[in-house]
Formats: C-alpha cells, sequence, structure tokens
C-alpha cells in the first residue's frame, strides 16, 4: 500500500496522478463504508464520487499528526452519507404531524413536562455559541466521538474536549436557573 499521507500532500498540490492511486488503493474501503451507512448500491456510488470530490477540495486540511489518513479518508465518507441520509425527503408530511402527537405511553401530565423539559433545553442550546452548541448536539444527540468532531470543526482533540466540557457546564447553569 502507498504511503497516503504522502499522496495527500501531492493531491493538496493538485497532483493528478496522486489523486488515480489514492482513488485506487482506498475506494473500495470507502464504497463499502457508504453503502454500509446508506443501504442502497446506487447512492452509495453516487456518494463515492462526491466523497473524491471532497477529498480533492480538502486534501491541503489533512493534518499529519492530527489522524490517520485512512481515518480522514472514512470521516469524508461517513460525514458524507449521513449528511445524505439527513436531506432525504420524509415519505409522507404525516410523520411531521406524528412527531407533535404525545407518546400513548405518557400521561398529559409527563408529555407536557417533557416537552417543557426539552423547550428549555433549546433555549439553553441557543444561548451558546452556534458552533458549541452543534458540538454538543453531534456529540450527545448524535453520538459522534470527540475525534470525529476535532477533525470535523478543524480544533485540536483537547480543544474539542474543552467545548463540550465548558458548553455542558454552561448548559447546567442555564437549566438551573
Amino acid at each position: 500500500m502507498p504511503d497516503l499521507e504522502y499522496l495527500l500532500s501531492r493531491i493538496a498540490l493538485r497532483d493528478r496522478d496522486c489523486f488515480r492511486e489514492l482513488y485506487r488503493f482506498t475506494s473500495a474501503k470507502l464504497f463499502g463504508v457508504s453503502l454500509r451507512i446508506l443501504g442502497n448500491k446506487s447512492e452509495a456510488e453516487d456518494a463515492l464520487q462526491d466523497i473524491y470530490i471532497k477529498v480533492w477540495q480538502r486534501a491541503g486540511s489533512f493534518q499529519s499528526g492530527m489522524s490517520q489518513p485512512m481515518t480522514w479518508l472514512i470521516t469524508i465518507a461517513r460525514n458524507h452519507c449521513i449528511d445524505m441520509i439527513r436531506a432525504r425527503k420524509p415519505l409522507t408530511d404525516d410523520l411531521d404531524q406524528a412527531e407533535t402527537l404525545p407518546d400513548k405511553d405518557k400521561t398529559p401530565e409527563e408529555a407536557a413536562i417533557n416537552s417543557s423539559e426539552g423547550a428549555r433545553i433549546s433555549h439553553c442550546l441557543d444561548q451558546l455559541e452556534q458552533d458549541r452548541a452543534r458540538a454538543v448536539r453531534l456529540a450527545y444527540v448524535d453520538g459522534e466521538n470527540y475525534k470525529d468532531l476535532a477533525q470535523r470543526f478543524a480544533v485540536p482533540l483537547n480543544t474539542m474536549r474543552t467545548w463540550l466540557r465548558r458548553s455542558l457546564l454552561q448548559l447546567r447553569e442555564c437549566l438551573g436557573q
């Protein structure tokens, strides 16, 4: 296997031969990641093209000390596929209405309390800086790990940990009021 860090550094300089070589050695893995997330071969093939466009455009942002090249590539693929899933249009508008109905297992009082708590949490998240609030949602709602978040926001891993810790402290303070 070729040195992927070297290939990415050459791709950052717009070396098409290195890009072809990177594609040849990594496309099967990234296709597998895409297929596993999307569950559809045709969508995974389309996603793979978009993923390599992003790799071409972002190769200069790869930092060799921050992560392994394959991890960086897989993160781009994973995030792109998740974005594709989020962009899918719901099958019917009835789903939007169903989200506003209370759970049958909950009493009206419990539903009201949950709704009120959700509104308080949303209000407190709105008090955070936009990127911090997004990082909190991605970490604690979507389950992204700190390393992936650090890459997504292009900050060092310890900075991401600090963002999340301070944001949680601010949320705790806001919710305590």
